[in-house]
Formats: C-alpha cells, sequence, structure tokens
C-alpha cells in the first residue's frame, strides 16, 4: 500500500481498510490496484475537489462504489447507521473510505471499530487523532454515538 500514501490524508487501518482524504480520478486505479473492492464516498458533492463523475469513475474500474453524503457542520445518527450498514455488507470485502479530508470518515471509522468491532478505545483513538482532533461539533457527535442506548444498525 506504499503508493496510496500519496493520497491526500491517506491512512491504512488494518490491511483491509483504506481511509483518506479526496482520492483523484487516477488515484482510484492505484486504490483498486491495491487490492480494494468497495469505494465508499462520505463527502458532500460540493466538497472541495469533489470528482462529479467520481461513480461512473469507481464503477469502471470494477469496484462497488456507495456514496454517503455527511455535511461536516451537522454530522447526524442516521448516516452512521447508513455507514455501519454498508461496512457490515461489504465486511468481506477490502474497503476504502474517503471524504475531503479523512476527518468525517476517521471519525465514522473511529466509531464503527469501538461500537461495532469490540477495538479498544484507546487503540481506536491512535488511528483518529493522527488525522485530527476532532472539533466541538464532532466531539459531540462522537461521544452521543459512545453513550447511546440504541443499537447501531
Amino acid at each position: 500500500m506504499t503508493t496510496l500514501s500519496e493520497i491526500y490524508s491517506f491512512r491504512a487501518v488494518g490491511d483491509r481498510l483504506g481511509t483518506a482524504g479526496q482520492p483523484t480520478q487516477r488515484q482510484f486505479s492505484m486504490i483498486r490496484e491495491a487490492g480494494f473492492a468497495v469505494i465508499i464516498n462520505l463527502a458532500l458533492p460540493t466538497s472541495d475537489n469533489a470528482l462529479p463523475n467520481e461513480g461512473s469513475v469507481v464503477t469502471g474500474l470494477g469496484m462497488f462504489y456507495i456514496h454517503i453524503p455527511v455535511d461536516f457542520k451537522t454530522p447526524n445518527t442516521q448516516d452512521f447507521r447508513a455507514f455501519c450498514r454498508v461496512m457490515e455488507a461489504f465486511s468481506d470485502r477490502p474497503v476504502f473510505v474517503h471524504c475531503a479530508a479523512n476527518m468525517r470518515v476517521s471519525a465514522f471509522v473511529f466509531l464503527y471499530r469501538v461500537l461495532r468491532q469490540g477495538v479498544p478505545m484507546s487503540e481506536a483513538e491512535c488511528d483518529l487523532h493522527a488525522i485530527w482532533r476532532p472539533d466541538e461539533v464532532w466531539s459531540q457527535f462522537i461521544q452521543s454515538q459512545l453513550t447511546s442506548n440504541e443499537p447501531v444498525a
């Protein structure tokens, strides 16, 4: 996966999950060559550097494409639940998740790992904090998900 390090804010989380900011069209080919089969995009279509034809680029390369647009200013439980359902549906395949800067993604992946995979919080926090320290909005969202008694799915 060393070639993937040129993708903005790339981070490997184990050998079957990659996260990053917005890849370029050329970088999607590199992602496929690295063995990823699924692309999940959490960015809004209006995000900086968004590819207007990203879905067709990804599916044209033979990968699955799922777009869950998450508003950076107002993350919500419904979007996180949709993300969890997609992650579980493709749990047998290598998944690459991106947004504009890997901030939305790192928060969702942190929560998914802790709440659904039982990864210790301290371990999952290392990957989250390697990308950013969530601001007040995202810290509150993360805390609300961690303390929620509702099932995630």
